[in-house]
């Protein structure tokens, strides 16, 4: 039979993997002479299906969702603010929990809490699952004594960043939809409908106009190329990815990805937002300004504003103020500045911050309203210059011919 394990080495590192043995018994024997001593052991059932098997593998992994995350911080607040031990609701929450990846993942934080560490220090073997931000609130929130305050705060940014993302993809399904639809309609006229009417054009033995050439030409080497088209745009595709990898490369995309027309203010308005909201969180959690700013900008998704996170955290630690440091930056507007200084001046610069992400969040919501709005007439522009392009390229030899025979009659 196989068995999955669970233990400890020598060290107190967790182990975990499978081995054959015909009893749990026989199985822990085996690991007691490898020098792991056993937390668990489970059969495996032989009769998986090729779904769960691929689902084993890492690149076929699923990856635990920002609801799954959302209903674990949910459970976590409520069960830590009763009072419940923390192993044993951790314990409870991976055996309940309908994702097999959280629950494995959730197991092995609970195994390093066993073995003595922090909950921030477990959360950090899996940075896939736990982000920098997440691991930080939940650090102060431990030093605190306020966890289940932290898994609160955690979930309320979880759900604004989920409900962001489902807005952002509502308002773009639109023209998605009709940039895809013109693409199909492209490909169709250039491999179908083209070639039959430069056929009937080279029979004829007209002089063609320019554009309809043009036209021609473009679908002759699209019919002949094509595969050095798809590998051209798969290489730049690659290509491109590689260098955003790069630091340079993912500041000057996130930099001018925000200067693109239409949706560039509306991503800067929603990093803002965010930023804004997780700075006041981490501030009210009682976290050190400077600490709370490194934080906040390595989970910031845009690396030209973490750019200027960071160097909001060099200003003050040279001793300027929050507000000094905020003008500099060239990031925030004239009353999000007044209303930073007057939270200096009272003191409660996290509840400012918690209103400049309202005052952000209510932009972010008219944008998103009006982005469909906004993307509509460039594309039915877009489309018409389209039309009117193939039309002509086509129509025009037609009018040419028919008007030519007419002069012969």
């Amino acid at each position: 039979m196989q068995f999955s394990y669970r233990g400890k080495d020598s060290r107190g590192a967790v182990q975990q993997g499978a081995l054959a043995a015909p009893s749990p018994e026989a199985a822990a024997s085996e690991l007691m002479r490898r020098g792991i001593t056993p937390l668990s052991i489970r059969e495996q059932d032989q009769s998986d299906s090729l779904g769960d098997r691929l689902n084993k593998l890492p690149v076929f992994r699923r990856k635990i969702t920002l609801d799954e995350l959302i209903v674990f911080c949910r459970q976590m607040h409520a069960l830590t603010k009763a009072g419940i031990p923390l192993i044993r609701t951790m314990r409870g929450l991976a055996d309940t929990t309908r994702s097999q990846v959280l629950s494995e993942v959730l197991d092995d934080v609970t195994d390093r809490l066993e073995g003595g560490s922090t909950m921030a220090t477990a959360m950090q073997a899996h940075p896939k699952v736990f982000s920098d931000l997440f691991i930080a609130m939940i650090h102060v929130g431990e030093n605190t004594g306020q966890l289940d305050d932290a898994f609160k705060r955690l979930s309320d940014i979880l759900e604004l960043e989920r409900d962001t993302k489902r807005r952002l993809k509502q308002a773009m399904r639109y023209p998605m939809f009709v940039v895809i639809a013109l693409f199909a309609a492209l490909m169709v006229v250039n491999f179908l409908v083209i070639p039959k009417f430069a056929s009937v054009f080279n029979k004829l033995g007209a002089d063609l106009p320019f554009l309809t050439q043009v036209l021609v030409g473009t679908s002759n080497f699209l019919l002949g190329y094509w595969y050095i088209v798809l590998f051209g745009i798969a290489a730049a595709g690659v290509l491109l990815r590689q260098w955003k990898q790069t630091e340079q490369g993912r500041l000057t995309w996130d930099r001018y990805k925000l200067k693109m027309p239409i949706i560039g203010p509306l991503l800067e308005l929603i990093t803002l937002s965010r930023f804004a909201r997780n700075f006041a969180s981490m501030l009210s959690a009682g976290m050190p300004v400077t600490h709370a700013l490194t934080v906040v900008s390595d989970a910031t998704d845009n690396a030209w504003i973490s750019k200027h996170i960071r160097d909001m955290r060099v200003g003050i630690e040279r001793g300027e103020s929050l507000l000094r440091t905020a003008r500099q930056s060239d990031m925030f507007t004239p009353l999000i500045l007044q209303m930073i200084a007057v939270g200096e001046e009272t003191g409660s610069v996290d509840d400012m911050l918690i209103n400049v992400a309202d005052f952000y969040d209510e932009d972010v919501d008219y944008g998103l309203k009006r982005l469909a709005e906004s993307i509509e007439p460039i594309l039915i522009v877009a489309m018409g210059i389209l039309v009117l392009i193939l039309a002509l390229g086509v129509f025009l030899p037609i009018w040419d011919l028919g008007a030519a025979a007419m002069g012969r009659g």
